[in-house]
């Protein structure tokens, strides 16, 4: 599948130390304290990298199932497999991902900025409502980790 040069950039300072922000993007306590109901992580590349939304939803329904880790430098850079919300069907169907990159990057000791790219979206029209949702949707989550990290 051709992919387009479309990207989705978000980025927010967040009120936390980058150990705390690390914590909160790479663990399954962490992941739960502002992104999702629950999840399945393992920070090795290849290893899950799933966030469920949809508790009441079966399995493959939830949310990012089958996700992965691509890459990652400790308290620098997460990167990680995404795929369509199930309301896409026919996309989600496809199996096809696109990825997203976290950089981080210490302000001070109690300020993170967090800069998120999701990237690697198809030249196919099908996919235009999925980007629509992400690059809505990828502001709120930071907004969430922001509003989660008070310390």
């Amino acid at each position: 599948m051709k992919t387009s040069d479309k990207q989705i950039l978000k980025s927010k300072v967040i009120n936390s130390s980058l150990d705390t922000v690390w914590w909160k993007w790479t663990t399954h306590e962490g992941l739960l304290t502002f992104f999702g109901q629950d999840n399945k992580i393992e920070l090795t590349p290849s290893g899950a990298f799933e966030i469920y939304f949809l508790m009441d939803n079966p399995y493959g329904l939830r949310g990012s199932e089958g996700c992965k880790v691509l890459s990652f430098l400790p308290k620098q850079m997460l990167s990680f497999t995404w795929n369509a919300p199930p309301q896409y069907k026919e996309v989600r169907e496809s199996a096809y991902h696109t990825w997203v990159v976290v950089n981080f990057k210490e302000v001070s000791k109690d300020q993170t900025e967090v800069t998120l790219t999701h990237l690697g979206w198809p030249e196919d029209k099908n996919w235009d409502p999925v980007y629509d949702y992400f690059n809505n949707a990828w502001g709120r989550v930071l907004e969430l980790l922001y509003n989660s990290s008070k310390e």
